[in-house]
């Protein structure tokens, strides 16, 4: 398949051999070129924002066009590629310290602002880049060089953190499943606003009390209704491997109005657009 063949560069992949950072990455891909063969997409539509840590080497393996950014500021990054192109599809690759300890700031301001940006936070519970501290979702009593004594807090619950700050699209995926995952990043692609999706992978080397939950996950088909969401995001509480753990599209609001929609500057750019008009011939 050509188009996929030019997503991938020449550089090196260091990823530990076996890291599911690889099936992302294959995801990703999968995504890309479905959307480009379906709705007729092109590679230059596509630009990623990446953070610090292993997540983030998708911006050396991944060939569109993209920022590699501080830590925790992929995601504004994103917002101002957004406002100067609303007519880019944008990935933007965070993992769970970058997201959740650093970046989380950010956090809340862009479910409220409800950009078209699709962000994929990969999640293992650890900061492995540098060599396995806790992050905001690690278990209780992990032990770490930091805290020999264990990590003392409860993990955040990422999932309830999006629904209380009014997210559109929420998605969970275990990184080792390509095809549901693929299909679930086409879907938050396509949504019309900010789409959190939370990616569920293991690191082969730090924090294992955390990995092989695959047994507890189980597909849940794509939720509409936010009492139901609230009850799916309280299955799993990151804190231990007890208890099922929902992967699909667990919130889905399409009425609520995106960024560009509420600034019509924006929307101009957008209605513009040489891929607008060829939507809206094909429709009528």
């Amino acid at each position: 398949m050509k188009s996929k063949q030019n997503l991938s560069t020449k550089e090196t992949i260091t990823w530990c051999p076996g890291c599911p950072n690889f099936m992302i990455l294959e995801s990703a891909k999968n995504a890309i070129v479905e959307l480009i063969e379906e709705k007729g997409f092109s590679q230059k539509d596509f630009v990623m924002t990446t953070d610090i840590g292993c997540h983030a080497k998708m911006f050396d393996y991944l060939n569109i066009s993209g920022i590699y950014c501080l830590h925790g500021r992929a995601l504004p990054t994103a917002e101002g590629i957004h406002i100067g192109n609303p007519n880019n599809h944008i990935l933007t690759f965070v993992g769970d310290g970058a997201l959740y300890a650093e970046g989380i700031g950010h956090l809340p301001m862009a479910f409220r602002n409800n950009m078209n940006i699709t962000m994929l936070v990969h999640d293992n519970q650890s900061y492995s880049l540098t060599t396995g501290q806790s992050t905001p979702t690690s278990q209780q009593g992990l032990k770490t060089k930091v805290k020999p004594q264990g990590e003392e807090n409860k993990p955040l619950n990422p999932v309830l953190f999006a629904l209380a700050s009014g997210a559109t699209f929420i998605a969970r995926c275990n990184a080792r499943n390509i095809n549901h995952t693929t299909a679930i990043l086409k879907k938050a692609i396509d949504h019309k606003g900010f789409s959190f999706v939370e990616i569920i992978q293991d690191c082969l080397i730090f924090n294992p009390d955390a990995n092989n939950k695959d047994k507890l996950m189980y597909e849940v088909e794509d939720n509409k209704e936010l009492e139901k969401a609230f009850e799916l995001a309280r299955e799993f509480d990151y804190n231990s491997k007890d208890g099922k753990i929902p992967v699909g599209i667990l919130y889905q609001n399409k009425k609520t109005k995106t960024f560009a929609q509420k600034w019509p500057q924006i929307a101009k750019q957008i209605e513009g657009s040489l891929f607008y008009k060829k939507q809206i011939k094909k429709a009528s």
